[in-house]
């Protein structure tokens, strides 16, 4: 009985489903008639006044064009969209349908579908599966081609993106890394070269991704002056980066002197990495608690407390602490809303999940190129989710070079 039970409410809400599913394409459909019926009648009202020698009207209605599908995330919506006669008006003024354009078979929303799936890592071959379990078996017309197509649209993105004009661009803060990347067919890991800019008003945004010869300086050069060319000739007011030099020494050349900021996240592993497990998990309490504390002063308390504790038993670790020690203390001198944003380069750390869980899904792209456009385009993904920095209104101070003691700002008396 409860077999029976269970198989009937199966079947009842089954049926409810489609039920519903089958009521909102049908409502779709009305809507979007409608929609073009109304399109096409404030069109021919507008050119109501255009009449022949006979005082006949010369835009109207001509029927409709044959019935056409359009893939939408209900499902597939058939549609006839009316035809307008408007051969007497100039091409430039010709109807054209803004809400179904002439050539579109699937909505923005499921063109966007494509793109995000795979960037998450559904490989092509598994793209017919995948869409159909999440809108049924009327997803059909994807292919590995139309990634391939789509790889091919990505790689123009970023050729335009790399070369647009910077020259209205300011930023406050950057944050550069190398990143290493795997392509299958290069026998190398990929580095590539990322930079992401705050701007007076908080804004984040990707500034720079180029391919590089590890994170040398002659490769962080060519990135700068690719930048300084194309506009970019203000310096930051602070870089937040980790050890190394390559970018440091690249920025005296490009920039000038400007101040760095010595990633904690970056510096607390290389730190580690130089002592046994089994201090570990004390040792990064006592490394927070330098980067945590809320002065300068206390930060450098639990700083030289550090030192004395581990510098006899684990010397490169201390050493490896000491040798930036100008640098790891830079933040206290901006205000203290944006700490949480400036101690480490964690906005390119974090964004840059997202890359290698798509690395992991399908083992690398196929040459550097390729990784080259995919990471671009998980980037540009992933900036359109970044909020503004906490405490944007004190940017402007920053830029205005005023002076912040442990993150207050200081009033001239």
């Amino acid at each position: 009985m409860e077999n029976i039970l269970q198989w009937n409410w199966e079947k009842s809400t089954t049926g409810n489903a489609d039920f519903l599913e089958n009521l909102v394409r049908e409502s779709a459909r009305k809507m979007l008639a409608a929609a073009l019926e109304s399109e096409v009648d404030q069109f021919i009202q507008k050119h109501q006044h255009k009449l022949d020698s006979d005082g006949h009207r010369t835009v109207v209605r001509n029927g409709y064009m044959p019935e056409r599908e359009i893939q939408a995330t209900c499902g597939n919506i058939r549609v006839r969209q009316p035809r307008i006669d408007d051969r007497v008006l100039p091409d430039s003024e010709r109807f054209t349908s803004a809400i179904l354009p002439k050539f579109m078979r699937k909505t923005p929303t499921l063109e966007n579908v494509i793109p995000t799936l795979y960037l998450k890592g559904i490989s092509t071959n598994k793209f017919q599966d995948a869409l159909t379990a999440i809108f049924g078996e009327s997803a059909k017309g994807f292919s590995p081609a139309t990634i391939t197509r789509l790889k091919e649209v990505w790689q123009k993105e970023y050729g335009e993106w790399a070369h647009r004009r910077l020259d209205d661009k300011e930023y406050v803060y950057v944050w550069a890394d190398g990143v290493y990347c795997n392509a299958r067919l290069d026998d190398q890991k990929l580095c590539l070269l990322v930079i992401i800019g705050v701007t007076v008003d908080g804004k984040k945004e990707l500034v720079a991704v180029h391919q590089g010869v590890r994170e040398s300086e002659e490769s962080w050069l060519e990135v700068l002056r690719d930048l300084r060319f194309r506009g970019l000739t203000a310096a930051p007011k602070l870089a937040v980066c980790d050890g190394a030099l390559g970018f440091q020494k690249a920025v005296d050349k490009v920039w000038g002197q400007m101040k760095i900021q010595r990633c904690w996240f970056h510096k607390m592993g290389n730190v580690l990495d130089k002592m046994p497990d089994c201090v570990q998990s004390a040792a990064k309490k006592k490394l927070q608690d330098i980067f945590l504390a809320d002065t300068k002063q206390h930060a450098q308390d639990a700083y030289k407390h550090f030192i004395d504790t581990y510098e006899l038993k684990y010397p490169k670790a201390t050493e490896c602490l000491s040798k930036d020690y100008d640098d790891l203390f830079r933040f206290y001198d901006y205000p203290a809303e944006h700490w949480v944003h400036i101690r480490t380069s964690n906005p390119i750390e974090s964004m840059f999940a997202t890359v290698r869980l798509r690395h992991r899904s399908t083992k690398g792209n196929g040459s550097a190129d390729a990784t080259l456009t995919m990471v671009f385009k998980l980037c540009k993904e992933a900036e359109k989710n970044w909020r503004r920095l906490k405490g944007f209104e004190k940017l402007q101070l920053v830029k205005e070079d005023k002076t912040f003691v442990d993150g207050i700002l200081q009033i001239a008396a």
